[in-house]
């Protein structure tokens, strides 16, 4: 994709759409993740909801095996919605560190 098609994508979101983006680029940029932590020595390094030992990984894993959003709080009664959303947001930005995540657990 080149840079001017992503401008007239960019150009046809919502005004809220807009803002979700420029957080993201915002947080790509700075390499740190509202209510996302990566800790050594905790869950292996990788990338967990704040405060806690769920890895954002496990998260996707269980909404690709179809978990909907109410169930996975519902499973895991220390998240908040906000939790789930700063996952998704992270795991959309780094897909392939997500993937290698879930291929190394199933390896394990």
């Amino acid at each position: 994709m080149t840079l001017k098609e992503l401008e007239q994508q960019l150009l046809a979101l919502s005004p809220g759409e807009k803002l979700q983006a420029i957080q993201l680029l915002a947080q790509s940029l700075s390499s740190s993740w509202q209510g996302i932590e990566k800790t050594p020595g905790v869950c292996g390094g990788e990338a967990r909801i704040a405060k806690t030992r769920i890895p954002v990984w496990v998260l996707v894993e269980a909404r690709h095996l179809g978990y909907s959003d109410a169930d996975l709080l519902t499973s895991y009664p220390s998240i908040r919605a906000t939790d789930l959303a700063n996952a998704w947001v992270y795991a959309e930005a780094h897909p392939d560190e997500i993937e290698l995540a879930i291929k190394r657990n199933e390896a394990a």
